[in-house]
């Protein structure tokens, strides 16, 4: 669909000029614009694919009502002024936030320091999960367990090219064998890190992107933001998270977690992006969802699979 198109779809719902509509190009999810008003005013829209089914990553509505959720509890996430689960928008729901004024991790981690950066996440990520499920957006939803954890993200593996996952069974074993005991859920990003996330200075002005969002393990959050640091090794692709190199070990302490329990964690995590980027990669291979840059990431890929294999060993 056009961008005019777009605009004119917007104008019936805000009663308003829409001037620009432009697709943010930063990121890999799509359906993203920049939207500017007669009024000045600047916005974020997100629409679901077009004719995808209206639930899990692309329900915009459940991330919008995640999001407003939290602005309110003053947790750094987007206003969100505008949204609709009817398809009004190119026979789409959609959701129109604030646009924030802040840095993606990519420019900030040459201005700051990796500690402050961390810390800053870190303490965001405290506050999120402390917050009471009640507040979240998606309190009436039941947790998921470990368990089932690893079997959501085991089904997506067995969709990545075979020829990058012949060790995933094994790194699934092992997650298997042993699953830590389980703290009291809470909101769970799903997907936290630098990348995911608008700076001002060190600090963090806005968490973005919550498709994955859901209660359940805390520690899952802290596992992903570990990630980035673990994904600078493998230099065949530029890592979306950013360049936030800090030891797993002063992460960790930030959070007030660590041992054993982290490493399983950290492992799980790797598990998990393996099989996300693999997955992203067959839709790329087979045309569903072209987009080159997947095709950097087959030492990546087994890479993560081969570490989380050796942290568990």
């Amino acid at each position: 669909m056009s961008s005019r198109l777009i605009a004119d779809d917007l104008e019936k719902q805000l009663n308003e000029r829409v001037v620009s509509v432009e697709p943010i190009p930063a990121g890999h999810s799509g359906f993203t614009y920049f939207v500017e008003t007669e009024a000045a005013k600047r916005y974020v829209l997100r629409l679901p694919p077009p004719g995808a089914r209206i639930a899990a990553t692309a329900d915009v509505v459940r991330q919008a009502r995640i999001m407003s959720s939290l602005h309110a509890a003053g947790i750094p996430t987007p206003a969100i002024p505008y949204m609709s689960s009817e398809p009004v928008v190119d026979g789409r729901p959609f959701v129109l936030m604030e646009a924030v004024d802040g840095l993606r991790i990519e420019e900030t981690s040459k201005r700051e320091k990796p500690e402050e950066i961390a810390a800053s996440a870190v303490g965001v990520l405290k506050r999120l999960h402390t917050l009471p499920v009640e507040q979240s957006g998606i309190g009436d939803e039941e947790p998921m367990p470990l368990v089932a954890e690893m079997m959501r993200w085991a089904m997506l593996m067995q969709r990545a090219p075979e020829e990058l996952t012949s060790r995933a069974g094994e790194l699934g074993g092992l997650l298997a064998a042993g699953v830590p005991a389980e703290r009291t859920p809470t909101l769970v990003h799903g997907d936290y890190h630098y990348g995911n996330m608008l700076f001002r200075g060190p600090e963090v002005v806005a968490v973005l992107d919550w498709e994955i969002a859901q209660i359940g393990q805390p520690l899952m959050d802290l596992g992903c933001l570990a990630i980035m640091s673990h994904r600078s090794q493998f230099k065949d692709a530029e890592s979306p998270g950013g360049t936030v190199a800090l030891p797993d070990e002063d992460l960790f302490a930030l959070y007030g977690a660590g041992g054993d329990e982290m490493n399983w964690y950290v492992a799980m995590s790797l598990y998990k992006y393996a099989a996300i980027l693999g997955y992203n990669l067959m839709l790329h291979q087979r045309g569903k969802r072209p987009d080159p840059f997947y095709e950097t990431l087959t030492t990546t890929i087994t890479g993560m699979i081969d570490e989380g294999i050796e942290i568990l060993r």
